[in-house]
């Protein structure tokens, strides 16, 4: 089965596709003009299609930037789980430590000393006992649930860029 546009007699589009199609063209010169502008211009013109502070960065970038922002705009940004991985790769995401066979931990906990060792098999002592993991520590230590790492400081929720 195959789909026909049927444009009117004028030669023209349909008006849905004319409008997508004025809009790629409005694209292309947009982006055209940006190579032509400096940087206070291009300034300016992210001001105007952003809500964003502008970003203290060479000219060359804030063009890329700049072209970037119009795309999005009239084709949609990145998708939600795009954004988390480059927000991760950048060093956002959450970044966890591994516990490590001698690591020892520390952490205080209404006002008392908490020490748990990562003993040479990998396995977690707490209080003279072997625990499954840091975050049954974790739980035994303030009564609720916690993720252990976290807890303990080895997963960071983001680090300064």
């Amino acid at each position: 089965m195959s789909v026909r546009t049927v444009t009117p007699s004028s030669g023209l589009p349909p008006p849905a596709v004319k409008g997508r199609l004025n809009q790629l063209t409005d694209l292309e010169a947009e982006l055209a003009a940006l190579a032509d502008m400096s940087l206070t211009e291009l300034r300016k013109r992210w001001q105007s299609v952003t809500d964003k502070p502008v970003p203290r960065v060479r000219r060359t970038l804030l063009h890329l930037a700049l072209a970037f922002e119009l795309q999005a705009a009239l084709h949609g940004g990145l998708s939600r789980r795009s954004e988390q991985r480059l927000a991760y790769l950048a060093g956002k995401g959450a970044a966890a430590q591994a516990a490590v066979p001698g690591m020892r931990l520390v952490r205080e906990w209404n006002g008392q000393l908490h020490t748990v060792v990562i003993d040479a098999e990998g396995a977690v002592r707490w209080n003279g006992q072997t625990w499954r993991s840091l975050s049954e520590v974790a739980r035994a230590i303030t009564g609720t649930r916690w993720s252990g790492p976290a807890f303990f400081g080895l997963r960071h929720k983001g680090r300064a860029a």
